[in-house]
């Protein structure tokens, strides 16, 4: 057999072709996109030959088969909340918890919460405020982000440690970056920050008591990349705002899936040419404002961009019985938003 030549594309275009290929979309649409994407039709032709003809591929195919019946059950679901209003982002100011579990929570449906917030104390947060209160605590920060562009799940690589008042030091700058960014993945909270852990409030019958929830803090320009938790997250917004873009849980085959819990789909510059399926994706989108809570509901895939310079506290024990509505996910877990 004769040898296949070293191939002149790069890996993800590679591996773009085989995915596209063995999800059974044309030779001929796969090529086009591929030429106008990396410009040498001499290397995607080279590349189509030895693949085509590979047994792995054979194979590949075979279990893509497989899926298509898995995508025809969940194509239904898509069909069945379409005409349910599943293609709009609730908002709601009187819901009770009774109606929150039973639509929301076990309906897997987001939903934007106004008015919960009143009594929270970190409402009141400025940057000199949260200064006075733990100025001098030292806390971990993930930092360096720009520099790699898998930051979000190689989150050890990042990890800084610097005295709080320096850390809101730099967000008081007002510079625009994605840089860096406090996220969950540390003790700040429960241990230096825990002064100000005591200003937020659990919402009542509907998040444990106890839990005193996540800190997010970042200037405008954090990016957290469109990826899927596997459990339900309730977003508060305590300072500064979000922007956020939400794709359904049983949209799963149209977001091209990659690292375990992330998408290879860039939410805020689609590239349709390379990743077409997601034009058919539900995208439902809001603008986070402080005191308003968005429940993300187990599944659901999420990608969220800072506006401002940006506080938010995230609770994930909801007062459920047994707590073990999870959805099995490879160790690749992101930031949390």
């Amino acid at each position: 057999m004769t040898s296949p030549t070293l191939s002149r594309l790069d890996r993800g275009w590679r591996e773009w072709l085989v995915e596209n290929l063995a999800m059974g979309v044309p030779v001929a649409d796969v090529r086009a996109a591929a030429v106008a994407g990396c410009g040498d039709a001499d290397a995607v032709d080279a590349e189509l030959r030895d693949l085509t003809g590979h047994p792995y591929f054979a194979v590949c195919r075979r279990l893509a088969l497989r899926y298509d019946w898995m995508e025809s059950v969940l194509d239904t679901y898509r069909a069945l909340r379409a005409d349910d209003g599943g293609r709009t982002l609730e908002r709601r100011s009187d819901v009770t918890p009774e109606e929150f579990f039973s639509r929301y929570y076990f309906g897997n449906r987001p939903v934007v919460l106004e008015g919960r917030m009143a009594d929270w104390p970190a409402l009141g947060w400025t940057l000199d405020t949260m200064a006075a209160a733990c100025g001098d605590a030292e806390v971990e920060v993930m930092t360096g982000r720009n520099a790699n562009p898998d930051h979000a799940w190689q989150y050890d690589r990042h990890r800084t440690t610097m005295p709080f008042r320096d850390y809101l030091a730099l967000l008081g700058s007002g510079v625009r970056t994605n840089d860096y960014y406090m996220v969950p993945r540390n003790e700040n909270w429960a241990g230096p920050l825990r002064p100000l852990a005591a200003d937020v409030r659990p919402p009542e019958r509907i998040v444990d008591p106890s839990a005193t929830g996540h800190l997010l803090l970042g200037p405008a320009g954090t990016v957290t990349p469109l990826h899927v938790d596997n459990s339900s997250v309730l977003l508060c917004q305590v300072l500064g705002r979000k922007h956020v873009r939400l794709v359904p849980s049983y949209e799963r085959h149209l977001v091209y899936p990659r690292g375990g819990t992330f998408s290879a789909v860039d939410a805020a510059r689609p590239d349709l040419a390379r990743h077409p399926r997601f034009a058919e994706a539900t995208v439902l989108e809001t603008v986070l404002e402080p005191g308003q809570m968005l429940l993300v509901p187990v599944g659901w895939w999420h990608w969220v961009q800072a506006l401002d310079v940006s506080a938010t506290v995230t609770f994930h024990h909801f007062l459920v019985a047994g707590q073990n509505h999870k959805m099995a996910t490879p160790p690749a877990a992101g930031e949390q938003d």
